[in-house]
């Protein structure tokens, strides 16, 4: 698919960002900055993580809502609240694939610990 930016992408942009912060901007400061620095590599992490997988855990999202029946996460938090899905394993499913998408994005490595 034709691009309509040219070089660099977003993606490469904040690449760059995290990778200038991380390599030059940490190693050179201490105390209340250097714990902002390591703050704002890790949202650029997230922020290009996201990036890389959003568009694909949207749809999966979308099909999730589907396949329970409802349109988007207020229907479904309505329909949990009505107690439309009591007992309904399916529910569980979807909710533990969601919350692993979310995390693919936050924190991968948390998936990884035992």
């Amino acid at each position: 698919m034709a691009q309509p930016h040219d070089v660099p992408t977003a993606a490469q942009l904040v690449a760059a960002v995290r990778g200038f912060l991380r390599d030059d901007v940490l190693p050179a400061v201490e105390g209340r900055v250097r714990f902002h620095t390591r703050v704002a590599i890790n949202v650029l992490a997230m922020v290009e993580r996201e990036m890389e997988l959003g568009q694909d855990q949207a749809a999966e999202h979308a099909a999730r809502l589907a396949a329970l029946g409802v349109a988007d996460d207020a229907e479904l938090a309505a329909a949990v609240r009505a107690g439309r899905f009591d007992g309904d394993d399916a529910l569980t499913t979807a909710l533990v694939q969601a919350v692993r998408a979310k995390l693919e994005v936050a924190d991968p490595g948390y998936l990884q610990r035992p």
